[in-house]
């Protein structure tokens, strides 16, 4: 509440005759917060709320920056106190895909957000972000066996299972590393994109880097938040490739080993996922997560179910669940 006045007394310093009004607009994962501030004129903005000694706000200003001038629909930055940790931002309104979404418009809707993320991946240039290196995969990978085994199963893994996890993270790491480099969102899934004109708004962007080119598509098509049949999947990754190619993009020649490498930067997308879902449970005390996992387990699963190398990875997943049965979680 306190942070809520401050926001308030920091608006009407910058709309002294308008008496803006702050209601929630939404909270994120971090310890950011967004609210809508509507002016007594009919305007509204959107204010984040990102607490200076735990956010830095500079990575979005940066980035909005850079997906704004490749055409992209994001947010702009119209005030700023950094030493506040307050951004005003233009509004793109309330309607996230995931909301929206439907059989009759998912079609339509992909293909903008395929479009805008092409955008984002021909402004590609090294050297501006953050490198997606080996360091960073590798400490996403470890939150699996830290946060989703330890603290959530509540399992020990034994030397040998230590010795399969790490060879199963090894291989996704070589892939992972081997693929082209281009511009990457990190979150761009059906609550980060909103229904806008133009399509789609892009939000969350802050902590982009520069790292494989599937990884969004990953986030996108293998969403922790909604499913899609395979097939339907598989038509969107086409029209994406092709469009792709037509750019010159970096995509393999071949859709068999594109697909390949969507498929295994998937896995490690989402073992990082249930390690990071486990702390926001475990640690931060959010549970809204949890409803999610099975999915993203799911994706795991099926994945690792379908390329050889990985069937020791299955075969460990089957160990850590079947002892779980006996205390109440079910997967």
């Amino acid at each position: 509440m306190q942070r809520q006045q401050l926001i308030q007394s920091w608006l009407e310093t910058l709309f002294p005759d308008l008496a803006p009004v702050l209601t929630s607009a939404s909270a994120d994962a971090s310890f950011r917060r967004y609210f809508r501030a509507t002016l007594s004129n009919g305007d509204h903005y959107i204010v984040m709320d990102a607490p200076p000694q735990y956010e830095d706000c500079q990575p979005f200003i940066h980035v909005a920056e850079l997906f704004a001038a490749a055409g992209v629909n994001v947010p702009r930055v119209l005030q700023q106190d950094l030493g506040q940790g307050f951004l005003l931002l233009t509004d793109l309104g309330d309607t996230t895909y995931l909301a929206a979404l439907n059989t009759t418009n998912a079609h339509p809707l992909y293909m903008d957000a395929i479009d805008a993320l092409i955008q984002i991946q021909s402004a590609s240039q090294p050297g501006v972000l953050p490198e997606y290196d080996a360091a960073l995969l590798s400490r996403e990978l470890q939150l699996f066996p830290d946060w989703y085994v330890a603290k959530h199963l509540g399992a020990t893994l034994s030397d040998e299972q230590s010795r399969v996890l790490q060879t199963a993270f090894t291989k996704l790491l070589d892939n992972n590393l081997a693929q082209a480099q281009v511009f990457v969102h990190r979150d761009y899934h059906s609550r980060n994109l909103m229904v806008t004109e133009p399509n789609p708004g892009v939000l969350d962007f802050q902590d982009a880097v520069f790292g494989p080119i599937t990884y969004d598509l990953a986030s996108l098509f293998k969403d922790a938040y909604i499913a899609w049949d395979e097939e339907v999947v598989i038509d969107w990754l086409i029209r994406y490739w092709e469009k792709a190619r037509l750019v010159n993009l970096p995509v393999p020649a071949d859709f068999g080993a594109f697909y390949r490498d969507f498929e295994l930067m998937g896995l490690q997308r989402h073992l990082k996922v249930l390690g990071i879902f486990a702390r926001l449970y475990h640690r931060d005390g959010k549970d809204s997560y949890l409803k999610d996992m099975p999915l993203v387990m799911h994706y795991v699963r099926r994945t690792a179910d379908r390329y050889r190398e990985f069937g020791p990875l299955l075969k460990l997943l089957d160990e850590l669940h079947g002892t779980q049965v006996d205390t109440g979680y079910t997967f």
